[in-house]
């Protein structure tokens, strides 16, 4: 019961491990659930469990829902979602290799459909200048690439 000193006062938000309210399950056992879908590589039943998820700003907003939401916009080609998930949150370093690989992969096969041909080594490297990984999923550390120059070898007889 409210009242007294405790009107108007916020309420500390509920312990991790406590059910959520009118769902029965834990944001840590969503997030376990995220995570073995996702490794099972079964993006349509991960895509089917995120959708059924209750609306719930501190559910939604765990990193390893994020992931699985921006998994199931790339599966599904919704590309604009998948920037938008990776742009919006900053995300742990042992999830950069795999969001960096999401974010590139995207963007290749947007080029390529816009080509109509399939992207060699410029072309990708074109896409990567002109859409640099965003710094919520990159640690600002600079890629460099290095051409071998082929220098043929020539045998003198004398």
């Amino acid at each position: 019961m409210l009242g007294g000193s405790e009107w108007g006062q916020r309420e500390a938000s509920p312990p991790r491990d406590n059910p959520l309210p009118s769902f029965g399950f834990t944001q840590e056992q969503v997030a376990c659930v995220c995570e073995v879908l996702q490794q099972a590589g079964n993006i349509e039943r991960l895509g089917r469990f995120l959708w059924s998820l209750p609306a719930c700003e501190r559910l939604h907003a765990h990193e390893s829902v994020l992931k699985a939401k921006a998994m199931v916009a790339f599966h599904r080609g919704n590309f604009k979602e998948l920037y938008r998930l990776l742009e919006s949150h900053n995300f742990s370093a042992h999830n950069h290799a795999k969001l960096q690989s999401l974010w590139l992969k995207a963007h290749y096969m947007e080029a390529e459909r816009l080509r109509g041909r399939p992207l060699g080594a410029v072309g990708k490297y074109r896409v990567r200048r002109k859409f640099p990984l965003p710094r919520t999923i990159w640690d600002g550390e600079e890629t460099s690439y290095c051409f071998k120059v082929r220098t043929g070898t020539f045998t003198i007889r004398i």
